[in-house]
């Protein structure tokens, strides 16, 4: 088994890291509901990982890296989880949710990843563990989700699906830190190889499904769909899969969680200047709430500090 005792403190360029992805993520719902205009859902999971496995292949190679041997099965098994927490399931689930929801109610769900990965890290990371400030702060996630969701969405659940899809998204906070957790539980390996086999994994997991379910693309997408996707691919996906994978095994999943304060800053912003998305009164009692859990959880953490 793997050393995954809690990391050095975190540095400078994890800081720089963490601010990094915030706007990265911020901007990838928005490309996400632009990409729709030309793209299948199945289609967007799938053509932003075959991007980001292609450059993340060709920076490898650049390298001189290789792949892990395949005997190596504990590395393997842990690429393969983060293939699919991490890549191929919750990519998906984001395409088609945005059909149903703004982009700024996915950005805003984001923020419940620290949430899930406090519960997640504490069952399977030594030096991770819950405290009371941290269930406290769990707790009023919690009733932020609540909020988030909306009291009228089991009525509605006959008549649309933005209530599932509300669901949906929070299924995706959920799949990321099962995924967060995995990685910081993986063998020491490069992350550069890391992040390249998980997404030439999820890149094998995806197409042969996507082909099967939907088969090719039936028309030429627009310009703007296009610029979406290409942006999904190379920034959310493959730059991001790479300083992700960096901050966890450095710092830890705990720390990576500190990018969640920013994501639902960056997605409304970007979804109400470039969309022009309303926003609705409950999205930010639902944001106080879960960035409330999040600040009585961090407590924990600086007292230990």
């Amino acid at each position: 088994m793997s050393d995954i005792a809690s990391p050095s403190h975190p540095t400078v360029i994890n800081w720089i890291e963490i601010a990094a992805l915030g706007v990265i993520w911020g901007a990838s719902f928005l490309s996400v509901r632009v990409a729709l205009d030309g793209f299948a859902p199945l289609w967007i999971a799938t053509l932003r990982i075959l991007i980001a496995a292609l450059v993340l292949a060709i920076f490898a190679r650049a390298r001189g890296l290789r792949m892990p041997p395949l005997k190596n099965r504990q590395v393997w098994i842990h690429i393969l989880g983060f293939a699919v927490f991490s890549n191929a399931l919750p990519f998906t689930m984001i395409a088609w949710a945005q059909q149903h929801v703004l982009s700024s109610f996915v950005g805003i769900s984001m923020a419940l990843v620290p949430l899930f990965t406090l519960v997640i890290a504490h069952v399977f990371l030594p030096g991770e563990r819950l405290t009371l400030p941290r269930v406290a702060g769990f707790a009023l996630g919690l009733i932020g989700v609540g909020v988030l969701i909306g009291p009228g969405a089991f009525a509605s659940l006959g008549t649309s699906l933005e209530p599932v899809a509300r669901f949906v998204c929070i299924g995706v906070t959920l799949s990321y830190s099962i995924g967060a957790v995995i990685t910081r539980r993986c063998p020491p390996v490069d992350p550069v190889v890391f992040s390249t086999a998980s997404v030439v994994v999820a890149g094998a997991i995806m197409l042969p499904v996507t082909l099967a379910v939907i088969g090719l693309p039936q028309a030429m997408p627009g310009l703007r769909a296009t610029v979406a996707m290409a942006y999904l691919g190379l920034m959310p996906t493959a730059a991001a899969t790479l300083l992700m994978v960096h901050v966890i095994r450095t710092a830890g999943p705990t720390f990576l969680t500190q990018t969640n304060y920013q994501v639902p800053v960056w997605s409304v912003i970007f979804g109400m200047l470039i969309l022009s998305e309303p926003l609705p009164g409950r999205f930010l009692a639902a944001l106080a709430l879960i960035l409330a859990g999040l600040t009585v959880s961090r407590l924990a953490l600086r007292q230990r500090a």
